[in-house]
């Protein structure tokens, strides 16, 4: 761990609790961009054009994805009018590119230096292919990474001895921790023979077992001259060995097979030397940072067990004075029961006395209902007589009416009533002619009769 970039992003953020420090966004997006660019060299970033555009500016704006994620890419125009080809949607292409961040809206972003097209070259298609079998095979695989050791006992170094990679990583030891032993397995890293060279040194290292970390590392040059370190026998040799292995070769913008395979990819061969040691400077800063913590631990836990001891000597009580004190609070509870039963038992005596006389409000006063059905029925006797009356008098009344209007009262009288033979009554002469037969009813019996003669009044 970088203990000085931590402490610098300590003291900007201010995270202790004592003095928080609240940021503004700007101030955010601010320092995630700083903190991006200062920590992430250029890298290569293979994937699909997406959503390619070109603004009237001259500059490119595009995503670049693969079959999980995707990132926002922008090639400015002073750097895209090197490229003699126009990428498409859809197209494989490999970017050189600075991880950065745009500060106005905090989009994840690449700025492309360079873009070449993937899977150019027979060396390029042979690559692919042996990194395609390889990935697929599970040597790329996070899970079969081995985490390097923390701090190292002695560290080993798979390199040409005359290479300037090599005085890098040796020097770069010797400032950081100068105490450190090296072991250095000489090979051929550029060659025909150089992969097998590799391969065997690689294996050397692991029989003897004798260092915590090894450093694979060679210095810079064309993909020809790095192709012992894309060939499968290397890969096999790293992915089996049971120490870790540290990539060291080439630049930052150089990549290869062995960058894969191996627990732990550097940019350079002073970067793998970085990887596998700590900074002396670090360490010390380090050793003081845990001294005063340590320090301060100490001395809390003491001020926090003087004060616990104070507190219980507080609470120590002579036996005496606690029976004491107990009794008080005992005849405390005893005067607080009598006052609450006290208090209920009158509670409860209000509540009886106030239900009795509810009880009472809501009796009924039998006498007087009596009296009052006796009173009711009598009235109802005399309303029922005389409505029987009125009844008896409109019924003699309506009696009269009808003998009024009885045919037998008016048949009695003198009158009759004449029919013809189909029983209709005759009240027209023109009802009848001469030789019909006819019938008349009397108040006494009836006749029949033949019609001699009709006359119209």
């Amino acid at each position: 761990m970088d203990y000085h970039k931590v402490a610098k992003m300590n003291a900007f953020f201010n995270t202790t609790h004592e003095h928080p420090h609240v940021l503004t966004v700007t101030e955010l997006n601010r320092a995630t961009k700083q903190f991006l660019e200062q920590n992430m060299p250029l890298l290569w970033v293979q994937g699909e054009i997406s959503n390619f555009k070109c603004y009237q500016s001259g500059h490119w704006y595009f995503s670049l994805k693969d079959v999980s994620a995707q990132v926002r890419c922008v090639l400015f125009s002073h750097k895209n009018q090197y490229i003699d080809w126009q990428p498409k949607d859809g197209m494989q292409v490999e970017v050189l590119a600075l991880v950065t961040l745009y500060e106005p809206r905090g989009d994840f972003q690449l700025n492309i230096e360079t873009m070449r097209r993937a899977g150019l070259g027979e060396l390029y298609e042979a690559f692919e292919k042996l990194k395609f079998k390889l990935e697929k095979s599970g040597l790329f695989s996070v899970e079969t990474k081995k985490p390097l050791p923390t701090y190292a006992k002695q560290i080993g170094i798979i390199t040409s001895p005359d290479t300037a990679a090599l005085r890098d990583v040796l020097s770069t030891l010797q400032r950081r921790m100068p105490w450190l032993p090296v072991v250095i397995y000489p090979t051929l890293v550029q060659g025909k023979t150089a992969a097998t060279s590799i391969a065997n040194a690689i294996k050397m290292a692991c029989e003897r077992s004798e260092c915590d970390v090894l450093i694979l590392c060679r210095g810079g040059g064309s993909i020809e001259d790095l192709w012992a370190f894309n060939e499968e026998i290397v890969a096999l040799a790293i992915a089996a060995s049971p120490i870790p292995i540290i990539s060291g070769v080439g630049h930052e913008t150089d990549f290869t097979i062995a960058d894969f395979v191996a627990d732990v990819r550097a940019p350079t061969p002073t970067g793998a030397a970085e990887l596998a040691s700590k900074d002396r400077i670090e360490l010390g800063h380090r050793l003081d940072t845990l001294y005063q913590r340590l320090y301060r631990t100490a001395w809390h836990r003491i001020e926090n067990a003087m004060q616990q001891m104070d507190i219980l000597s507080h609470r120590l009580i002579y036996p005496g004075d606690r029976i004491k004190h107990q009794l008080i609070q005992l005849h405390h509870l005893q005067d607080r029961f009598i006052k609450t039963w006290k208090y209920q038992t009158e509670k409860r005596q209000w509540k009886l006395l106030e239900l009795t006389q509810r009880i009472i409000a809501v009796s009924p006063n039998i006498s007087r209902l009596e009296q009052r059905q006796k009173e009711l029925f009598t009235r109802m006797r005399h309303e029922y007589s005389r409505y029987l009356s009125s009844l008896s008098i409109r019924m003699q009344h309506l009696q009269a009416q009808l003998s009024h209007l009885n045919p037998q009262s008016v048949l009695a009288r003198g009158y009759s009533i004449t029919f013809s033979l189909h029983n209709k009554i005759i009240y027209d002469s023109k009802q009848i002619n001469p030789g019909d037969k006819i019938r008349v009813k009397f108040a006494h019996g009836l006749c029949e009769a033949d019609v001699t003669k009709t006359k119209n009044s």
